[in-house]
């Protein structure tokens, strides 16, 4: 490593410990294999892929707000709609809380200096930026932006004359960010856990962040061989899926689901994650139920690996297999339910503190609820195939990534952004801000629960003018959500700016280990390991912690 410790000579207390690298600026950046630097790394650029995303998301929307073309044409309107997917799922909603604050708080919370391999952690940041640049190459290469959804479905994806062969290898890359992310925490947690800290004194979003790192190491493979398979198609017309040349479409969706529906839950799994964390320190209470808690996220990424075929219903399969895929979907919504019910457990007749991180992980609990009970009904064989291929699908979707994930990741801003850089948001501005982030995206896309239910196909450009109504709300809903994110986001700019500075260690009232460092951490986190006695989230409220907690509000 280039890095080293300056203890300053100016009179400090060592603890103030300066980063001190062979490059400066932006080579100090780009170069550094610090994990915090390269989390931080990670969050400009996961939340600037977020806004593209947003925006192609916008416009979809926009172009729906009444029957026919408004603002543009079905071909462009099935780039965007690609473009949306491959952004949200590869760049955003996969990546962003294991990068962002598995990279930054992981090593910390388990008491470690950084991660196993610093330098692998870097490189999986430079594939992270090469894939989106791919991405972004795919809509101004000639030929145009990829139109074939974000699952890239054969056969129409090896015949479309646009760019599909830009956006297969950007995902393909990403692809190996994430699993060398994985092989990175899946050996941290092992190996450099601080003296005294067992498995079942491991904080609950390392139990979260650990599980889908396992998932990310053993399925990500499979797509990235799928995807590769998809170019060689498109390259040498070999029928590997092409029904036209003797190959197997059906296949194809086989392999692709068979990582995607575990990336589900390497999606919602991490922000679990945080919600475990959160609760109990803005509640002042023990999480209720906590190796249950912590065994059950291991329990959803075995059983989420085994339901795929869930999602091919409809694609012909035999009684026998869809009884099966079946039950194993009902019986993945148990570990599940253990989270949830154990949340709210842990949230009864506790000192509740309304906090933003609390408003959003409540937020969180409410949305993924009726996420998850949607699911259940997706689950359900005479259900699937009524709502198959309809907007339904596309609510439940983003209530379970969106509501419950893209709600993780905002209640993780506002907890852990203070830590990370010693200053404090605008707290009435993100009360008022998480407001219109709820209500947006409830109006956003709870009315396509109805009009799915009702028949309007997802997808589609146009459609019938009784659906209007529905779609005319959704869009109204997207203005609002949009509105309060640009809000969210600017509190944060204006915090990083001239926020208040924060110095207290502990300014939330937080039991685990990076509040016990200072704020922002040093360099290598701690001036010497900590030896850990006691399981976390056993609070003990004292006067220090109240008083430091009532100044932060």
């Amino acid at each position: 490593m280039n890095e080293t410790i300056t203890v300053p000579t100016n009179g400090k207390h060592p603890s103030y410990l300066e980063y001190k690298g062979k490059y400066k600026g932006f080579l100090g950046w780009v170069l550094s294999t610090d994990h915090k630097r390269i989390g931080i790394l990670y969050l400009v650029s996961i939340l600037s892929f977020f806004l593209v995303g947003a925006t192609f998301g916008f416009l979809l929307r926009l172009e729906l707000i009444a029957p026919g073309r408004t603002i543009m044409d079905p071909q462009t309107y099935n780039s965007f709609f690609t473009l949306h997917g491959v952004i949200m799922v590869f760049l955003f909603v996969i990546p962003a809380i294991p990068a962002i604050f598995g990279n930054f708080f992981l090593p910390i919370l388990i008491g470690a200096r950084d991660v196993s391999f610093p330098r692998l952690n870097l490189l999986s940041w430079y594939l992270y930026i090469i894939g989106g640049l791919l991405a972004i190459i795919s809509i101004i290469a000639p030929g145009g932006a990829a139109d074939t959804g974000w699952t890239f479905y054969i056969p129409y994806s090896v015949r479309t004359g646009t760019n599909v062969i830009y956006a297969l290898f950007a995902a393909f890359v990403l692809g190996f960010s994430s699993i060398l992310t994985g092989i990175n925490f899946v050996t941290t947690v092992h190996r450099l856990r601080a003296p005294g800290m067992t498995w079942f004194k491991t904080p609950l979003s390392v139990w979260s962040i650990y599980s889908t790192a396992w998932v990310q190491v053993l399925v990500t493979p499979i797509i990235g061989i799928t995807l590769l398979l998809v170019v060689i198609e498109r390259t040498f017309s070999v029928g590997l899926f092409d029904p036209a040349l003797g190959g197997d479409p059906v296949l194809f969706q086989h392999l692709f689901w068979i990582y995607s529906h575990p990336a589900v839950y390497i999606m919602i799994l991490p922000a679990m994650g945080i919600v475990s964390e959160i609760i109990p320190v803005f509640a002042r209470r023990t999480i209720f139920g906590y190796k249950f808690i912590a065994l059950s996220s291991v329990a959803i990424a075995f059983f989420g690996s085994l339901v795929w075929a869930h999602h091919m219903f409809t694609a012909g399969m035999s009684n026998t297999g869809q009884f099966i895929f079946s039950l194993l979907t009902m019986i993945v919504s148990i570990p599940s339910a253990i989270k949830v019910f154990n949340w709210t457990a842990t949230l009864y007749k506790g000192s509740i503190e309304l906090a933003p991180p609390l408003l959003y992980v409540l937020a969180f609990i409410f949305q993924f609820a009726i996420g998850g009970l949607t699911g259940v009904m997706l689950g359900i064989l005479s259900i699937d195939i009524m709502v198959h291929d309809t907007s339904f699908v596309v609510a439940h979707f983003h209530y379970v990534m969106f509501g419950g994930t893209g709600f993780g990741i905002f209640a993780a801003l506002h907890y852990w952004l203070p830590k990370m850089f010693g200053r404090m948001y605008n707290i009435k501005v993100a009360k008022s801000t998480f407001w219109l982030v709820f209500v947006g995206f409830n109006l956003l896309y709870f009315p396509m629960f109805i009009m799915g239910w009702l028949g309007m196909p997802r997808r589609y450009y146009d459609y019938l003018p009784e659906f209007h109504i529905y779609h005319l709300l959704s869009t109204i809903g997207s203005w609002i959500l949009i509105l309060g994110i640009l809000i969210m986001f600017t509190n944060f700019i204006v915090a990083l700016i001239r926020g208040k500075k924060i110095t207290e260690k502990n300014i939330w009232g937080g039991e685990t280990l990076e509040w016990t460092i200072d704020t922002p951490p040093i360099h290598e986190n701690f001036l010497e390991i900590p030896t850990v006695h006691e399981a976390p989230y056993e609070y003990k409220q004292n006067e220090t912690d109240i008083r430091q907690f009532q100044e932060v509000k």
